[in-house]
């Protein structure tokens, strides 16, 4: 029997890595953990955690708005952008810190450097080399800008939290929830936001009433957005960078253009070639339901598979990998994966939260399917003056009953959907919402207090 450095060689730092070594060595594995930058990878360093704190912020310019018509009087404090630069920069740093201390808790040996696979067993970091039974990747995904006349004056996702200055005028190019959440964050801490689209709605794979209801809540906002629009060519000017645009819209002057027009798999200098780990038409890593590659010994998880491009994915497949190499935890059965009522939440202004199908894909899957929808002003809003709407919507499985599709976009959306994720992973029906007594006044009560269809059944379109 050949003998290891490692029972398990993880790559990558990030929330889907930490947590498959961590797990990993608390079940007595000898384990190893390389990662070049700072630990917690994309999520914790320059995605969902900086990323809502930036979104907390920008919602008090709109609170201190409203919170005239509750009685409150006086001007509103002023923002300093390096302020809350370095506050989320502090709390960065001690979650990088706890991230560290999981894995030494646990009796993971941390790697700093660049890794790269020399076969299925070996793992080069700088010029050291580490054998190990089992390689898993999870390198995620890296941020991706097309070959536009002008790129090298574009930012990425990566860079908008430390930009200096705070640029009062930003193009955001993209329609997904990336570009749509840093939109709405930068319209809501003071910049003009312009956000073009080439496509004719936000969001695609949504459903289809929350892309045109969110769209016109971020238009309330502020943000101007400019669908069917491309970017021709962006120059440095002395005021900032002029973008030339195609499709019909005006050329614009802008202090920063920020490209969110998609991730792809972080794989390049991963040595994956060499090593026969083979990759699909999307450069992303081909793995089977253990996540095991086209090489037994070598896994790979979380963003660099591109299925789903979230963070609590990853953490659950991390767990899948464990027991499939190490056996279940006592008492416990092996974990396994479902990317069906996967919810989710885009953190515009207002939120979205989704679970289940959209109605288009509902229709397609099930055939006979009932809506029911709501689209009302929020009691907060009767006083504070605001125009927010919230939106409301259930998808229903006519042959089952079954709730196959349930979405918000309005306030705290996501902590509202989350609940029901639940209700609907059980196979909750439409009748168990019914005769669930609601918590009122609140909004999520209207999702238990729906009753008329607005829609007639339908076969599925073809």
């Amino acid at each position: 029997m050949q003998n290891f450095d490692y029972d398990l060689f993880v790559i990558g730092g990030g929330s889907g890595g930490v947590r498959a070594a961590r797990m990993a060595a608390q079940r007595g594995a000898r384990v190893a953990l390389a990662e070049v930058a700072a630990m917690g990878g994309t999520c914790v360093n320059v995605g969902c955690i900086p990323k809502k704190l930036y979104s907390y912020a920008a919602h008090y310019a709109e609170a201190f708005e409203e919170s005239h018509g509750f009685g409150w009087a006086g001007e509103a404090p002023v923002f300093n952008w390096e302020v809350l630069k370095a506050n989320r920069a502090k709390e960065i740093t001690r979650l990088n810190g706890i991230y560290q201390g999981l894995l030494a808790g646990a009796g993971v040996t941390i790697i700093t450097g660049w890794a790269t696979l020399v076969d299925g067993h070996t793992v080069k970091v700088d010029e050291k080399t580490f054998t190990a039974k089992n390689i898993l990747i999870a390198t995620g995904g890296t941020p991706t800008v097309p070959a536009v006349n002008g790129r090298e004056h574009v930012l990425t996702s990566d860079q908008m939290f430390d930009l200096t200055p705070f640029p009062k005028r930003l193009l955001v190019v993209g329609g997904g929830y990336i570009a749509c959440e840093f939109a709405s964050i930068f319209n809501g801490l003071g910049a003009e936001v312009i956000q073009v689209h080439r496509g004719d709605k936000l969001l695609t794979g949504f459903d289809d009433d929350v892309r045109s209801f969110v769209a016109a809540e971020m238009a309330k906002t502020g943000v101007r957005l400019q669908f069917g629009a491309e970017v021709a060519a962006i120059g440095k000017a002395s005021d900032g960078l002029t973008v030339e645009l195609k499709g019909g819209a005006s050329a614009c002057t802008v202090d920063a253009v920020l490209y969110a027009t998609g991730r792809v798999p972080n794989t390049n200098g991963l040595g994956l070639e060499a090593a026969g780990i083979k990759l699909n038409a999307k450069g992303a890593i081909e793995v089977n339901r253990h996540y095991q590659t086209s090489v037994p010994s070598v896994y790979a998880l979380g963003d660099v598979t591109a299925r789903l491009q979230l963070t609590p994915v990853a953490l659950g497949e991390a767990m899948v990998v464990v027991d499939h190499l190490l056996g279940a935890a006592a008492g416990k059965k092996p974990r396994s994966m479902s990317y069906e009522f996967v919810p989710t939440a885009v953190f515009t202004h207002p939120n979205i939260g989704t679970v289940g199908f959209s109605e288009a894909d509902a229709r397609k899957e099930f055939g006979k399917v009932t809506v029911f929808s709501a689209d009302f002003k929020a009691l907060k809003h009767t006083l504070s003056g605001s125009s927010e709407r919230t939106l409301m919507k259930l998808l229903v499985d006519d042959a089952t009953d079954r709730v196959v599709g349930l979405h918000m976009v309005g306030p705290d959306a996501g902590e509202i959907v989350q609940g029901f994720a639940v209700a609907m992973k059980a196979g909750a029906t439409k009748a168990v919402f019914d005769s669930t007594i609601g918590i009122h006044p609140t909004v999520a009560e209207e999702f238990v207090t729906m009753r008329e269809p607005v829609k007639a059944s339908a076969a599925a379109k073809t």
